[in-house]
């Protein structure tokens, strides 16, 4: 019984930001926060199976991310929305609510598509090979959606908020926080029983030696591609989530800003460690959020001061330069990130007999 309390607790405690939610005890802003909080667990945790567990190095996930959110934007709009690029839906706005889940499985398919293509020239490519061709593909996926004038191009694509509003006046609650909030559950129980599987002990085999790995009979082929169609599918996922919290989504909100953003939760946390950058990635979410109020609060401090020039302010920009030297500090200070390959059961064995997703 013991090893299912903590489970429970996951259990209760995403009820209770739902009800939360729909009792209206968190206004607007708070539950954006959260919701994105979720979008980059799921975000992160999907890198790391690749980056972490595989060893491979992937610098382009925001491109996976990219095509869930078109795809998963595109279907919603055409199903049960009336747009200027469909026309009339296809469903009625009544079934968005019990098919929504089938957009996002569908936004993560393409994206687990596309993953596919990177995972074919990984077989023959490792570390900095590996870097580039997924940076490309992240270029060359953001360059192909913004030449395609019908779906927005570089103006991007909005109309998502339709889908949304359509669960809500079919039941009113705030639909797209417990979809974040089951989905983000979902994925990280989904990756913590793949690299706890018999098959999914392959992935860190990758890792270790790739030869020894084939010589004790672990098809190495097979492994990268099942690893790389997982992480791109879940950021699909997360892809879909992020447009439709947003209500609209453009190609320019997956460049490779938005991959360094994967990488730094993923380095913060710890390669390998699911729980590591579960954490990383809610602490980022945070500092992300603080340095919106952080900055205007260190321009009025200065400028009191006489420190700053008159007319000079600290933008926002400089979260661009905060977040890469938290990479930098990583790689110099605690390379293995906060966990390094080690789970919370590791660095407190205690809770081995709470902690169970069987």
């Amino acid at each position: 019984m013991r090893g299912h309390t903590l489970n429970i607790i996951f259990a209760l405690t995403g009820l209770a930001l739902i009800w939360s939610a729909h009792a209206g005890l968190l206004d607007n802003y708070v539950l954006t926060v959260l919701m994105f909080m979720g979008i980059n667990v799921i975000f992160a945790s999907s890198l790391n199976l690749v980056n972490g567990y595989m060893g491979e190095f992937s610098c382009g996930h925001a491109g996976f991310m990219c095509v869930g959110a078109y795809v998963g934007s595109l279907l919603s709009m055409a199903l049960f929305t009336n747009s200027k690029l469909f026309g009339d839906a296809l469903l009625p706005p009544e079934l968005a609510l019990p098919l929504f889940p089938l957009v996002l499985v569908a936004a993560g398919f393409a994206a687990a598509a596309f993953g596919l293509l990177v995972a074919l020239p990984s077989f023959h490519t490792r570390d900095d090979y590996l870097a580039i061709i997924t940076i490309a593909a992240n270029y060359i996926i953001i360059s192909i959606i913004e030449n395609i004038d019908a779906i927005g191009g570089p103006r991007g694509l909005f109309g998502m908020k339709k889908t949304i509003n359509a669960m809500g006046d079919f039941i009113n609650a705030p639909w797209m926080f417990i979809w974040v909030v089951l989905i983000t559950f979902v994925s990280v129980m989904i990756l913590y029983r793949l690299v706890t599987s018999t098959c999914g002990k392959g992935i860190p085999a990758v890792c270790q030696n790739e030869v020894a790995a084939e010589i004790m009979g672990v098809n190495t082929n097979k492994v990268k591609i099942m690893a790389f169609m997982v992480s791109s599918g879940l950021a699909g996922v997360a892809g879909a989530l992020y447009a439709h919290v947003y209500g609209y989504v453009n190609a320019q909100a997956f460049n490779i800003l938005k991959s360094t953003e994967g990488l730094v939760m993923v380095y913060l946390g710890g390669m390998g460690s699911l729980s590591g950058v579960v954490i990383a990635a809610i602490a980022f979410t945070l500092l992300v959020e603080g340095l919106r109020f952080v900055i205007p609060f260190v321009n009025d401090l200065t400028h009191s001061l006489g420190l700053l020039p008159a007319g000079f302010e600290i933008s926002q920009v400089w979260k661009w330069v905060i977040i890469p030297m938290i990479l930098i500090l990583l790689m110099q200070f605690r390379p293995e990130g906060l966990l390094g390959n080690r789970e919370l059961t590791h660095v407190f064995p205690g809770l081995k007999k709470w902690i169970t997703f069987k």
